[in-house]
């Protein structure tokens, strides 16, 4: 749902306009450094990108599924670690408290996140809970009015510049699979939470990615996101199924970059005495991937409407995040082709996407998970 086209056409043009003329000229700097610079970053706060989706009594935009659907079409048209900078704002790490906080913890942490004066992050993954993310070895002890919380959590986004960290934890080891776990905020400086260096990945340089130790953390039982002890699984696939659409979007950005440059390569790379592009098998791997585009954009926007009119959507979300993660991957390899031994070497923007991308079919998520899911609810839906 788009409530006031007029006004959103205009944020939208700006942030359009911040990408294509801020951000795309760094792309190479900030792969090659594995830095964003500062400067750039106090930019995304004034221009609010770190509030896109906290609501206005907060400080944010409040945006709409929709709205925030075309939003990040836009800002992934550039290098995918620029919006992975504020995206954890205005995505996962806001969600859990946008949807269950507490009156109190949503007024303290909200507007601090909109503006982007603190970064957050959602640490739910550890190393033996990924796919099945009910595998938690991470443990929160009652004691008191307090929790004790220990345990590790890796890959996570943004943990090591991240001010508030919403920690999933087995608050009850009796219960088994969703039950008995509970998040938590925590913030930077809580004796007991500390974060490694980042570690090194294949791509998206310039967003730090690394574990969370949790050694003994003590929080007040008013950490407890919702301030109810149990929930929070729930508060977790909550917040997971916005950032699948979400994330659908930030897939569909870089597709369009690659077609815009496999269409520009076409022109300009010229073999046996003319274009390439008007070579069949050549114009065949552009038409496919604009087709795909198009039709990963048109699942997304009609997922987000129906999730704006207030739908169970978690069906479709799985399914936006499959298709626009898979088609991704498929233009991004068919760009890396068409480019041909230039699209190899690095410094190259087929090269770059390749990299980049790659891990959209893993996070939030990987395809085969969603192809269980999907097919466990078409099953359920036509018995």
């Amino acid at each position: 749902m788009i409530r006031e086209p007029e006004k959103f056409a205009s944020l939208l043009a700006e942030v359009r306009h911040f990408v294509r003329s801020e951000c795309m000229p760094l792309e190479q700097q900030v792969d090659e450094q594995d830095h964003i610079p500062e400067p750039l970053v106090e930019r995304m706060r004034a221009l609010g990108l770190f509030g896109h989706s906290i609501p206005e009594a907060y400080g944010g935009a409040g945006l709409t599924s929709e709205e925030l659907s075309l939003v990040n079409i836009e800002v992934s048209q550039a290098a995918t670690t620029f919006r992975a900078r504020f995206g954890g704002n205005t995505g996962i790490a806001s969600e859990s408290l946008v949807v269950d906080g507490t009156q109190a913890q949503k007024q303290k942490y909200l507007p601090q996140l909109a503006s982007g004066r603190v970064t957050g992050c959602f640490a739910l993954t550890e190393p033996e809970a990924g796919s099945d993310a009910t595998a938690q070895k991470t443990v929160a002890v009652r004691d008191g009015d307090d929790y004790v919380i220990t345990g590790r959590k890796c890959f996570i986004t943004n943990a090591p510049i991240a001010d508030l960290f919403t920690v999933i934890a087995r608050t009850d080891p009796q219960a088994r699979g969703a039950n008995g776990i509970t998040a938590f905020l925590v913030e930077r400086g809580t004796p007991g939470l500390s974060t490694p260096a980042a570690n090194r990945k294949m791509g998206q340089h310039g967003s730090p990615v690394g574990d969370v130790v949790l050694d003994g953390v003590r929080v007040h039982q008013s950490a407890i996101v919702g301030g109810v002890e149990g929930q929070g699984f729930r508060t977790a696939m909550r917040a997971l199924n916005k950032q699948r659409i979400n994330l659908a979007g930030l897939c569909i950005g870089p597709a369009i970059r690659l077609v815009d440059e496999m269409a520009q390569r076409a022109r300009e790379r010229h073999q046996s005495g003319q274009a390439i592009g008007e070579f069949q098998l050549v114009q065949q791997m552009i038409a496919e991937s604009n087709t795909e585009v198009h039709a990963a954009r048109a699942l997304l926007l009609e997922t987000a409407r129906q999730r704006d009119a207030g739908q169970d959507v978690t069906m479709q979300a799985s399914m936006c995040k499959l298709f626009a993660s898979e088609m991704c991957g498929r233009v991004a390899d068919r760009a890396v082709q068409l480019f041909g031994g230039q699209g190899y070497m690095a410094g190259n923007v087929a090269e770059r996407f390749y990299r980049d991308v790659r891990v959209f079919r893993i996070y939030e998520g990987t395809s085969q998970i969603h192809i269980a899911n999907i097919a466990k609810r078409t099953l359920a839906a036509t018995a």
